[in-house]
This record gives C-alpha cells, structure tokens and sequence, in this order.
C-alpha cells in the first residue's frame, strides 16, 4: 500500500497532476490540480484505489486531508469521485463539523450529494472523525486518538484530554500521559 510519493509536478489536468518519481510519471487525480507547484518537488499522500475496471491515485496535500477522504468513501455509495469535489470546495474542519453537527445543507451545496447521500455520511461518521485541527493551542493527535479509541474510551473523553498532551512527547509517552488523566 502506498502512503505518500516524493516528486516533482511536471504538468496538470483539470482533476488530476502528473507527479514524476524516479522517472516514472504518476498520473494522480487531486482536489485542486493548480494548488501544487510545478516543476517543484513536493510530498503527496496517496491512495491507491483498486476496483475490477479500474486502478487511481488519489493525491492529498496533507495527511488531515487523506484521513478524511478515507472515513467519507467508506460511507455507502460514496467513492472517490464523489469526495474529491467535496474536498476541493470544503476544509476538512469545515466538512467535519457539518457531519458532527448534522448540518445537511453544507453537505448538500457540493456536487452529487442529495439528502439521502448526506444523512447516509452523517449517520456513518457523526462522532467518529478528528483531524489535526489547531484548538486552544493544542494539535490534536490522531494516532494517540485512534489508540486510545482501540482501548475502549469515548471520543468525547478522547477529545478533552488531548489538548493536555505534550506533542513532543514519544507516542508512548503520550498515550502513559492519556491514560493518567482519563483515569482521574
């Protein structure tokens, strides 16, 4: 499975940029082609999707952006080609807090999402997403997030003790610190 590629953008489409690695050229559809800089070297994530007529990369400026692509095209009936648009008109916050706070008309202004799409998105994910958003001066932590999720506590819990934790602090020794104020 493939995370991320290292390389340089050497031309564009309208949804997609043409990423050169190592002399091979990938051609990666993306939320917003003209956002990348040409001729630059540059990190994009990357999903590789695979179905039986048809093989993609999907490209994503920050690993927020990824994360969220992946959470919405395991909805059902949502796919990639649905998301990408979303993603080149809406934030991750912003789309993140429509679906937390159940608000169908965000979701609905983007292309192909009707209601029955938008209720299946917030039915599916309410509750369930965090990104790395700056609050209060803290970053929130996804690994740590996910986790501490593993381990049976609440997002909502989650979420009030991650802004304590110090983000230079080893993974271990983040997740001793979690633990140490969920349990008081």
């Amino acid at each position: 499975m493939y995370s991320y590629m290292i390389g340089k953008i050497t031309g564009y489409e309208s949804n997609s940029i043409f990423l050169e690695v190592c002399g091979i050229g990938y051609r990666v559809f993306v939320a917003n082609p003209f956002s990348f800089p040409e001729n630059e070297e540059v990190k994009v994530f990357i999903y590789h999707h695979i179905r039986e007529e048809e093989q993609a990369f999907y490209g994503f400026k920050t690993l927020e952006e990824k994360e969220l692509f992946l959470r919405l095209i395991s909805v059902k009936g949502v796919g990639p080609k649905l998301v990408m648009p979303m993603l080149a008109t809406g934030s991750v916050k912003g789309i993140i807090d429509a679906i937390d706070r159940e608000n169908i008309l965000y979701l609905k202004k983007f292309p192909k999402v009707g209601d029955k799409v938008a209720r299946q998105i917030i039915l599916d994910l309410k509750g369930k997403l965090m990104s790395n958003i700056e609050d209060s001066g803290a970053v929130y932590n996804e690994e740590l997030a996910n986790v501490l999720e593993g381990l049976g506590y609440k997002l909502n819990d989650i979420k009030k003790v991650l802004p304590k934790i110090h983000g230079d602090l080893t993974i271990e020794e983040q997740i001793k610190e979690a633990l140490k104020l969920l349990l008081n």
